[in-house]
């Protein structure tokens, strides 16, 4: 079978547990204001709008080297890079405006949403390419349109220094979703192995969202505790999957939400946890920003984590600032506007200073995604480093 796209999978990768209440709208920012229970937990709640958007999430793949690339996709990326060989990846140039300073960036490939799962092997070689330039590890948020595969195919064919946390993106109603993307991890782990591989994440914001859907607001409550036990059922059997493959290595099994929202159920079943921060979803200055998010992290995922007799690793699995809104109305979040110059200065008070007081995480994002900024409109289209065309947006990367 091709490495390229599949159309195989459930209806709407936004709308993926088939009821409205589980959906990334955008009211979500707004209810879950109107009803605090502490400042850190209406934080929290702002930040899940960015959640189910940035995934693309849901269906396994089947794997084989035996494959051609293809370039269908609606953006061009011919032009982002250039080969000294055009048959060997491994041979691009290096662009002197890109430092790897970066401890992780999240990356979902063009095209990885159903039902169109337009992505392709082309598109992702070059994303890899220019990846490669800003950091050693990537995140994903699904095994969808066969895009696990895809990256680590791309991650051989640069043979760049890279490792990928894989994902895997379960929904409380059908188990559908959930076994097909194991089976394509698993079957991408028995064909390329585990050298490129960090991690796998299952879950993206699965607590908050079931808490959501069901009236709750409580990570910990009854309802909590009920949508754990349906994402812990998730999390063993992926770890069981994993081991019966007696891999040369253990690879940690996590998960990730927003950051008010981890149950400590699901942390204790688990090696890491990723929490989604957004300064620009809790209304901060773009000048408190980069603290901000380091407060909240520690004081509100780190010490509890570090509190459990696991003692899982926490990560940040998203933090940036937009650049842009497609209506003027969501151009700011009160005291500070999405633009370039706001996300250069995101860039220069928290990467450099989250790596040396070693921090993980993953900013959030690659590239902007053009379909976010036609589903859902506002800023979710304009997180990027770079334009939807892989060019590098105004600014200067950090050099840490």
């Amino acid at each position: 079978m091709s490495l390229n796209n599949q159309a195989q999978g459930y209806s709407n990768v936004e709308y993926p547990y088939a009821n409205a209440a589980y959906s990334s709208s955008q009211w979500l920012e707004k209810e879950q204001a109107r009803n605090r229970r502490s400042k850190w937990i209406v934080i929290g709640s702002l930040l899940a709008v960015l959640g189910l958007v940035a995934v693309g999430v849901g269906v396994g793949v089947t794997v084989s080297k035996n494959h051609k690339s293809s370039s269908n996709a609606s953006s061009s990326s011919s032009s982002a890079v250039q080969q000294t060989d055009p048959n060997d990846p491994s041979t691009f140039k290096l662009d002197t405006r890109l430092k790897k300073s970066f401890w992780g960036i999240a990356y979902t490939p063009e095209g990885s949403q159903y039902p169109d799962c337009g992505n392709s092997l082309d598109q992702v070689i070059t994303d890899i390419q220019l990846l490669s330039q800003l950091t050693d590890q990537i995140r994903l948020y699904g095994a969808d349109c066969n895009q696990t595969a895809l990256v680590l195919e791309a991650i051989e064919r640069t043979k760049v220094n890279m490792t990928v946390w894989l994902g895997n993106y379960p929904v409380p109603t059908d188990p559908a979703p959930y076994e097909r993307q194991r089976d394509a991890i698993i079957d991408a782990l028995k064909t390329y192995g585990v050298d490129h591989v960090s991690g796998i994440t299952v879950g993206n914001e699965y607590i908050l969202n079931y808490l959501n859907a069901n009236g709750a607001t409580d990570p910990n409550s009854d309802v909590g505790n009920q949508g754990a036990q349906l994402l812990i059922a998730n999390i063993t059997d992926t770890r069981n999957a994993v081991q019966a493959l007696n891999l040369p290595k253990t690879i940690p099994i996590g998960t990730a939400d927003a950051g008010s929202y981890f149950n400590t159920e699901v942390l204790e079943a688990v090696d890491y946890g990723m929490s989604n921060i957004h300064a620009w979803f809790a209304n901060v200055t773009i000048s408190q920003a980069a603290g901000w998010v380091n407060e909240f992290f520690q004081e509100q995922n780190v010490q509890p984590a570090a509190a459990l007799p696991n003692r899982p690793k926490m990560y940040i699995a998203e933090t940036g600032w937009p650049t842009a809104s497609k209506d003027a109305g969501n151009e700011s979040n009160g005291p500070s506007i999405a633009s370039e110059p706001n996300l250069q200065t995101f860039l220069d008070t928290f990467v450099c200073q989250a790596n040396n007081n070693g921090t993980g995480y993953f900013f959030f994002e690659y590239f902007d995604e053009t379909w976010k900024d036609v589903e859902f409109g506002g800023v979710e289209g304009h997180w990027g480093l770079f334009y939807s065309n892989r060019t590098l947006k105004d600014i200067t990367i950090p050099d840490c």
